[in-house]
């Protein structure tokens, strides 16, 4: 098998404008702290309706930082969902807080409202924050779950690393109306990309200033937040503690540039997704299933096969030169959360989800040459394997 032969997962789509937003920036004055990452944060926060955006070096800190400006520290409690990569988690480990899981919808793979509101009714510590995941393009149900949290005091982020160009109830993830936060990925496999980044929208002035002194050492310029009397046109505060978590403006231009091509990107993969539905339909696999309330971004395209035959197909694919994964190990399995004390068969619907779940390629550049042979030789797989 060659390179070339090889269908990815997933992958970038990088055209000239991109190369060119990029080589522009390399023969300007700023490589870092420059005018391209503004501009990236208002393409977004235009987009999504936000009236602030925090561009950052990844979605990992963006939900880091996210925590932090609501006020995430040692003794207090943070849940997300088990189905999702461990950075939705790990986030409040940073802070000093502790974990916790709330099971998935059956169907919808995302914050089961229902298990959300049994929880809260049978804790002993209500969650400072709960971090719903919106799993492969696809919204949680925001509505219901800002309700219930919101009925308890309790702050929202919403996990959108999977949906830039998402839509939920007709308008854009992102916009916050049902979360204090929303925070985006733009890794190479996601809907755009900026390389590596991620970014933070709020219309929450003070949590947007949080966010922003937390990105950059919790260092200031702004005269208007010193603690003391000004030295000279030099000076600069800490006034908080902060990272080092700043988007290069090499990452903003492409972001930049990506952003211009989001509509049609998106477009794409659910063309794409839409062919998938048409050709598996007559195959026994459980193809995803869309919330009528959603409008999915298609970061993945997540197929269901039989669980007896789970690891047959996966490897059968896999040789034959089909880049397939799996979305997500849950994280209270994982070892470092096993050792917290959680257990297998606490959250059985992810773990369900997980022992029959399958993403196939789904990508901008995919063909439909390639997308057949994917579909071909599953069929051919579950012919040979079940």
């Amino acid at each position: 098998m060659t390179f070339s032969s090889f269908i990815p997962y997933g992958r970038q789509d990088i055209c000239q404008d991109d190369i060119d937003a990029v080589v522009s920036v390399l023969g300007s004055d700023f490589l870092t702290q420059g005018p391209k990452v503004p501009a990236f944060e208002a393409s977004v926060a235009a987009h999504t309706g936000a009236a602030y955006a925090i561009a950052v070096n990844s979605a990992t800190s963006a939900l880091h930082i996210a925590c932090m400006a609501l006020g995430v520290g040692s003794g207090d409690v943070v849940w997300t969902v088990p189905t999702t990569f461990v950075a939705s988690a790990n986030c409040a480990l940073y802070c000093g807080a502790s974990v916790d899981f709330v099971d998935i919808d059956p169907t919808r793979y995302t914050m089961c409202p229902k298990a959300l509101q049994a929880k809260l009714q049978n804790t002993s510590q209500l969650p400072k924050v709960i971090i719903p995941v919106h799993l492969c393009g696809q919204s949680a149900d925001m509505k219901a779950i800002c309700a219930i949290a919101r009925s308890y005091g309790i702050s929202v982020i919403e996990d959108a690393s999977h949906a830039i160009g998402a839509t939920y109830e007709g308008k854009p993830v992102g916009d916050c109306r049902y979360s204090e936060i929303t925070v985006f990925s733009f890794h190479p496999v996601k809907i755009i990309t900026t390389a590596e980044g991620g970014l933070a929208t709020t219309q929450n002035q003070k949590l947007a200033e949080s966010m922003d002194l937390a990105r950059s050492h919790g260092i200031t310029r702004d005269p208007t937040l010193y603690e003391e009397a000004s030295q000279g046109s030099w000076y600069y505060e800490q006034i908080t503690l902060g990272f080092n978590y700043r988007m290069t403006e090499l990452q903003a231009a492409l972001g930049l540039s990506q952003m211009k091509r989001l509509t049609e990107i998106v477009d794409r993969r659910t063309a794409i997704a839409a062919r998938y539905d048409q050709l598996l339909a007559n195959l026994p696999v459980q193809r995803p299933i869309q919330a009528p309330s959603t409008g999915s971004s298609w970061h993945l395209y997540v197929i269901q096969v039989p669980q007896s035959h789970h690891s047959q197909i996966f490897d059968y694919l896999k040789r034959a030169g089909i880049g397939v994964n799996v979305h997500y190990i849950p994280i209270h399995t994982q070892p470092y959360y096993r050792r917290m004390g959680f257990k297998l068969g606490q959250f059985p619907n992810a773990e369900s989800y997980y022992r029959k779940s399958i993403s196939i390629p789904l990508y901008f550049g995919l063909t439909e040459k390639d997308q057949d042979h994917v579909c071909a030789t599953l069929e051919q797989s579950l012919f040979e394997v079940t």
